[in-house]
């Protein structure tokens, strides 16, 4: 069974927009990403058509609530048959421990993953939250909780894999958004990568959002990010 490196982000406001750019796809080349926004707007049924599709989805909504919470929402999020869902490490060792709970009683078992520190922020941010850890010192802390609670793997910045790759291995998922390659814009990502260097430096999966879903032709926009990664078509 193919294992595709990247996930595509499908930041767009309504699911017409989304199926559009998910049939000019292929499912052997990418998952993809359903986020708040979209997720508000269109709701389970998208979820239903893109698996239709063949796209693994990655139901991107961060839980972060209280542990009862959490659990009851990982439980509905298994129960759509998604790939992959994610709850935020800062709810803690008992939030993160009944979303795994959830997630392990359910027939359908997605990969379960934390959020440890969004992309956009940097030192500055931490020190008005009181944080005085630096990003990397913040995020392995994070890591570390959410591999102590029995989650599969963190989202994280690219630039903290290699650190996160040496402290728990290979096993561990460690999926990276802010993937950028070296003509494109920023946007609002501060901390950012290209693929290639992300894989090399240990990222199991790769969140791409613009990059693609902005290009003229996005399939080919996805062959040459495969290709620059070493994937064949």
């Amino acid at each position: 069974m193919s294992d595709p490196k990247i996930i595509i982000a499908l930041d767009y406001p309504e699911a017409g927009q989304a199926l559009a750019l998910a049939d000019r796809l292929e499912p052997k080349l990418c998952r993809l990403k359903v986020g708040k926004e979209l997720f508000t707007a269109a709701g389970p049924a998208l979820i239903e058509e893109l698996m239709k599709r063949g796209f693994g989805i990655f139901l991107d909504l961060k839980f972060h609530d209280i542990p009862n919470t959490v659990a009851q929402a990982c439980k509905v999020a298994a129960g759509l048959g998604v790939w992959m869902i994610n709850v935020h490490a800062f709810g803690g060792r008992k939030m993160l421990a009944a979303a795994r709970a959830a997630v392990d009683s359910s027939k359908n078992q997605p990969k379960l993953i934390a959020v440890t520190m969004l992309t956009s922020m940097i030192q500055e941010d931490l020190a008005e939250l009181g944080i005085n850890e630096t990003p990397a010192e913040m995020v392995l802390r994070l890591s570390t909780l959410a591999r102590d609670s029995g989650l599969d793997g963190v989202v994280c910045s690219a630039l903290e894999v290699s650190l996160l790759r040496k402290h728990f291995g290979s096993e561990f998922c460690l999926v990276t958004p802010g993937i950028r390659q070296s003509i494109d814009s920023k946007d609002d990502q501060s901390r950012v990568m290209t693929p290639q260097a992300a894989l090399q430096a240990g990222s199991s999966y790769l969140v791409i959002g613009r990059p693609i879903t902005q290009a003229k032709d996005p399939l080919q926009a996805l062959l040459d990010i495969n290709q620059e990664i070493g994937v064949p078509r």
